[in-house]
């Protein structure tokens, strides 16, 4: 294997071969937790070698505290009670990437086996593309990301208290060939990176609001495009900082501009014939028996699952009408106002976009939430209220469609959901609904500067 061929890795083998060929010492070793965070180590050649025969240990405490290394205090997996273990981890051959600024170095991806599987993203969006394949079908999709760019360092923001932060550019242009064009450099600087990765951007402009762009990451598969977005999140923010600059996906930073959303484009193809299992073009739309099963799934799932679209405190501020964010369980024909957007094509790009999702949501958790919606519906073969024409948002709704309002509700419909338990196991469910329950609490021992002006003084 000669150089440049990170993404031909497909085996152990190959993996062992162009860690020789480069002469490396180490590489770099990852895995993703259960917030989308990257986590990981420089791991020597040796250890490696063996680690991919074998696997390795990692101490599990990584699925024991937040995104603030906050130790739970309510997960039965690990935690004091069990003295926080190592847990079993694999190496993933074919994950294999070029670090472009690390030199020859290599990044491979790696995912919890044994008893940590049950909670591991990647693996648990495994597990529900193998459902999918048992009913003879493989899953595509494409994630699109809003992000604000701003001329901050994390010294600087923490120094200014996260207030007052000066974005990439003023005002709102979204579209803007102005802005895209003056800041050129730095477009190209991302989109090589996105290529030189393998999470290649197929459209990239400015969003509405200052500093603000949207990034549209290729098809693929639904397990590769789940690495591509979560790698994706994670450089975005390593190139803004070596620019001197940061990036934010959080939900909304700013009650003053929209919040930031993370769209998923989905469809299925069938297996056996290759064909689009979604596109019928002898049907309304060109919509197939089976795309109306799965928005029927994904639109009667969606109260129980949002708290894997939508697991943070922040997400909440982003659900408001007027913002570009659905606030009920919604679809449409081709409408933006919707939570579901069915989007008519050919074999090729007949599709549905979920637009509930924000920016902060796990690639992992929200692919397979959405995948695993879809996937009951057909099981079920569940048909879909009434699509929604015109403004969503000026419209009355069945109160079945209502989501919930705070992290905490949405974290006890998900406990609740036999659906749930059924597409992700109860370890997981379990898991991933006590870690929102502490993610509420935290979020309850601060008192807002929102609270502070309406009662210090008046009450």
């Amino acid at each position: 294997m000669s150089e440049g061929q990170a993404r031909a890795v497909r085996t152990v083998e190959d993996a062992r071969r162009i860690v020789e060929q480069r002469g490396l010492s180490h590489v770099k070793v990852g895995m993703f937790d259960i917030d989308g965070v990257l986590l990981g180590k420089y791991m020597s050649r040796k250890k490696f070698f063996s680690a991919l025969e074998s696997g390795f240990a990692f101490c599990d405490v990584v699925l024991g505290w937040d995104s603030k290394d906050e130790l739970y205090d309510n997960v039965r997996f690990t935690g004091w009670h069990t003295g926080y273990p190592d847990a079993a981890l694999r190496i993933v051959p074919e994950s294999c990437r070029e670090v472009p600024f690390e030199g020859d170095m290599l990044l491979f991806l790696a995912e919890f086996d044994g008893p940590a599987g049950e909670l591991c993203p990647r693996g648990l969006l495994e597990r529900v593309l193998a459902r999918a394949e048992g009913l003879g079908y493989e899953a595509f999709g494409s994630l699109e990301y809003e992000f604000f760019l701003f001329q901050e360092t994390p010294e600087s923001i923490r120094e200014k208290g996260f207030r007052h932060l000066k974005p990439l550019t003023p005002d709102m242009m979204g579209y803007s060939m102005l802005r895209s064009s003056v800041h050129g450099e730095l477009y190209h600087d991302l989109l090589a990176l996105a290529e030189s990765m393998d999470f290649p951007i197929e459209g990239l402009h400015t969003e509405t609001g200052p500093g603000v762009l949207e990034a549209a990451i290729g098809v693929d598969t639904a397990l590769a495009a789940g690495d591509k977005g979560a790698l994706f999140k994670t450089f975005t923010k390593v190139w803004a900082q070596r620019r001197g600059l940061m990036a934010t996906f959080m939900a909304k930073w700013s009650p003053d501009y929209p919040g930031q959303s993370g769209h998923i484009h989905l469809s299925l193809r069938e297996r056996d014939s290759g064909r689009s299992a979604f596109f019928d073009a002898d049907q309304p739309h060109c919509m197939s028996d089976v795309q109306r099963h799965f928005v029927a799934g994904q639109q009667r799932l969606m109260p129980e699952f949002l708290a894997m679209f939508a697991p943070t405190i922040n997400s909440y501020t982003r659900l408001i009408p007027g913002f570009w964010a659905p606030t009920e369980a919604t679809w449409g024909i081709e409408n933006r106002t919707c939570a579901l957007r069915v989007i008519p094509g050919s074999d090729v790009s007949q599709r549905v976009e979920y637009r509930l999702g924000s920016a902060d949501a796990n690639p992992y958790l929200a692919l397979a939430a959405a995948i695993g919606a879809g996937l009951y519906g057909i099981e079920q073969r569940l048909e879909p209220d009434e699509p929604v024409t015109g403004n969503a948002y000026e419209q009355q709704h069945p109160a079945h469609q209502a989501l919930p309002r705070t992290l905490w509700d949405a974290a006890q419909r998900l406990r609740a959901s036999r659906p749930a338990r059924e597409l992700f196991g109860d370890a997981f469910v379990e898991h991933f609904a006590a870690t929102r329950e502490w993610e509420e609490r935290e979020f309850r021992k601060h008192i807002t500067d929102w609270e502070l002006d309406r009662y210090f003084e008046i009450i």
